[in-house]
């Protein structure tokens, strides 16, 4: 085979229409081989003699999209000192944009003899190994372009690409669970119907299916485990073709975009399927070791886990970091995706056992040019010490808030604590305002894909994680759930209905408060996984989403909220209250006690239900095109107590009169206008939302006859000149 020097940069492999560049960095590498493998895993080496900065590379000029590949890295394999080079072992490229085939486990995916971890194991593990693949970079993107949808503006719906469509009637059997099952038009009208503005895809990075699960006959579901940071995962693929997931991906990006959507992708740059020092030998543990993780200062045989994974990305490294940015960069101007949601966020940022806010991470995500423009969503919290960083990011970044799930599932479901509750439902400005920040920062959730579904989290006190093998010892204890009296399924009305309306009343929080909501694919149609709060190792209709079970009315509901809060600026306001009065006399906010006047001190301290007036003549800012935000003006009446409540309106100085828009306690019949100072009553655990009185709008005269009285000057019931009335 012909082999050329090829390019240090980009690393990875680079087909570029005749043939394909490859470059890898290992910084204690003494020898590298590119290993070609073909349809048949038949192994070509080819040695790699050019080095330039650590980067091993060459240029094949034959080598074309589909070439399947990985390494072999020659070099010290001393444990001790944090070095595992071990040439039998073949290695994933850490920028390979596409993987073929699975990891086999067994003995020759380890380099030590399992039950001696001081051996050396010299098992060819190239059987046994998923392989990268080279990649045609070429898209017909067809005028695809960003939609840059405000935060405020946003409604985030977070999915995972099988579960939300392996069991969707209207997509055809070999469109389920895919990246092209996404874009079927039953799904974006599902979407649509919601107002959904950006679906945030739970990883799709290629991951490993852990082996502990495998041997349970178990699989990876939640997709934690990333291998690869360049390539979509390729098992959700329709095509099996080496490679073609990348397009399917484009054009899932490219049809969601087309409806309005963006694309956030949760990534996982904390920790890699490797494990600790235990652990399998599968890419960078075997290239450069002490570069890609970080080890333990005084004894680097192992790794500092601040994931609880078994090991953490070094990002103090300049290069690990790289591949970190490079890999952000790719997936923006590559893959055109929209904004990235960082699992355990806090571990990329730990330095010295603090979450520093000058991590070199953050500061090179500031300074890029691409990746500072897209949506950056951080999960704050990890497992090493003070490892919950919620309001600690800097002022670019958003948080999923942990603390408003928190306090709204407390309210809701048993333990009202009024001042907590009203200030997460107003934007959690103790968390953001001090860095800057505006309400927006608080990505707000009452359930996510970790714990119960919003059905379960009714339905049950006690998680139930047996199917995961592991006598119900993993998944959170404290789930600040309630059952309303019976465990689990029930026929019961009574039950039902107070399930019903508990789920009303967290999605009417969820979605009306300040802040960007996100929902869990199928909270809005009452999914549940039968107690389970733990699913990331089910890969079943346990999980998956059942189009068949649909609460169509609790769909319906969802879909109301949604489009009142799309229709309302006041809902989604770009900046803190103030509190401070307007030309109206009012503030842009009032808390409200039950007796109709506004709330003091004492009163915080004891109750279960509030109002809320937002003054839409009091939306700060402006604006896309610089005009002053002007809005109906809303009352919002929250009961957390077991008892009904009856609340005297506020007086005229609020408004004349109020129409009932949601009641989550009540049928959907119309009322009539409640008149301000009157009292209507607010049901046990219930949510009352109010908007000002209007009169309808006369209804325009559309005739024949109006158009001449206008031009005449008559009024349109006189006859025209020269005309019979008959």
């Amino acid at each position: 085979m012909h082999v050329w020097p090829g390019s240090p940069y980009p690393l990875g492999a680079t087909f570029d229409g005749t043939g394909t560049n490859f470059a890898l960095y290992s910084n204690v590498a003494e020898r590298v081989e590119l290993c070609l493998f073909d349809a048949d895993r038949a192994e070509t080496r080819v040695e790699l003699t050019e080095v330039d900065a650590k980067v091993w590379h060459c240029y094949l000029p034959q080598v074309e999209a589909g070439q399947r590949y990985g390494y072999r890295v020659y070099g010290p394999y001393d444990p001790a000192r944090g070095l595992r080079c071990n040439p039998a072992k073949l290695l994933l490229d850490p920028y390979a944009k596409a993987t073929e085939g699975t990891i086999d486990w067994g003995q020759s995916l380890f380099s030590y003899t399992f039950g001696d971890e001081h051996s050396v194991n010299d098992d060819d593990s190239a059987p046994h190994m998923m392989l990268g693949v080279v990649t045609n970079p070429f898209f017909d993107w067809t005028g695809d372009r960003t939609l840059n949808v405000p935060y405020n503006e946003s409604l985030i719906y977070e999915a995972h690409v099988k579960g939300l469509t392996q069991l969707h009637p209207d997509v055809p059997e070999a469109m389920r669970g895919t990246y092209a099952g996404l874009i079927h038009p039953a799904v974006i009208a599902h979407f649509k119907r919601l107002g959904v503005t950006a679906v945030e895809l739970m990883p799709v990075h290629q991951f490993v299916h852990d082996s502990v699960l495998v041997e349970r006959g178990l699989r990876n579901y939640w997709g934690y485990n990333t291998i690869g940071f360049f390539a979509p995962n390729a098992e959700y693929a329709s095509s099996r073709e080496a490679g073609t997931q990348v397009q399917e991906f484009k054009a899932m990006v490219r049809g969601l975009h087309a409806a309005g959507i963006e694309v956030i992708l949760d990534v996982v740059y904390n920790h890699t399927a490797e494990g600790n020092h235990l652990g399998p030998t599968l890419s960078m543990k075997g290239i450069d070791n002490p570069s890609y993780y970080r080890l333990v200062d005084e004894t680097p045989h192992y790794y500092m886990d601040y994931t609880g994974t078994g090991n953490s990305l070094n990002v103090g490294n300049p290069h690990s970091l790289q591949l970190i940015m490079d890999s952000l960069r790719y997936w923006v101007t590559e893959m055109h995706v929209d904004g990235f949601r960082f699992d355990l966020a806090s571990a990329l940022a730990r330095e010295f056992y603090d979450v520093n806010r000058l991590s070199a991470f953050f500061e090179l995500v500031q300074q890029d040019p691409v990746v500072s423009q897209v949506k950056l969503i951080a999960e704050p919290w990890d497992v090493g010490p003070g490892g919950y960083q919620v309001g600690n990011f800097p002022p670019q970044w958003t948080e999923w808030n942990g603390k408003f799930r928190d306090a709204v599932r407390d309210f809701w479901l048993g333990q009202p604590n009024l001042g907590e509750f009203a200030a997460r439902c107003a934007g959690s400005a103790d968390l953001y305002e001090q860095s800057g920040r505006r309400p927006f920062a608080s990505i707000n959730f009452v359930t996510a894909h970790d714990g119960f579904t919003l059905s379960d989290l009714v339905s049950y006190n006690e998680k139930h994680n047996e199917p995961n093998g592991e006598n119900n010892n993993d998944g959170e204890s404290h789930n600040r759930s309630w059952n309303h009296g019976v465990e689990g399924p029930t026929k019961d009305p009574a039950v039902l209905s107070a399930r019903a309306r508990s789920q009303r009343n967290l999605l009417a929080t969820l979605l009306l408060s300040q802040g960007v909501p996100m929902l869990a694919h199928g909270d809005e149609a009452g999914r549940s996984q039968q107690g389970l709060n733990n699913g990331y190792a089910q890969d079943s209709p346990l999980t998956w989403f059942d189009w068949s079970a649909i609460d169509e009315p609790l769909l319906e509901f969802t879909a109301t909220l949604a489009k009142l809060r799309a229709d309302h600026p006041t809902f989604r306001r770009k900046r803190f209250f103030t509190g401070h009065r307007t030309d109206d006399g009012l503030d842009d906010i009032v808390w409200l006690h039950v007796s109709g006047r506004p709330m003091t001190d004492a009163d915080w301290s004891s109750g279960a239900a509030l109002g809320m007036y937002l003054n839409g003549s009091a939306i700060a800012g402006v604006n896309a095109i610089g005009q002053p935000i002007t809005d109906d003006d809303f009352l919002l009446y929250s009961n957390g107590g077991s008892e009904p409540v009856d609340a005297v309106l506020p007086g005229p100085e609020f408004g004349a009169a109020w129409d009932v828009v949601i009641d989550t306690a009540a049928d959907d019949r119309l009322r009539e206008a409640l008149q301000s100072g009157s009292t209507v009553r607010i049901e046990a655990r219930s949510t009352l939302v109010l908007t000002e009185h209007v009169e309808a709008p006369t209804r325009p005269n559309l005739s024949a006859a109006a158009s001449v009285a206008a031009i005449t000057g008559q009024t349109a019931d006189e006859p025209a000149p020269g005309t019979s009335p008959g």
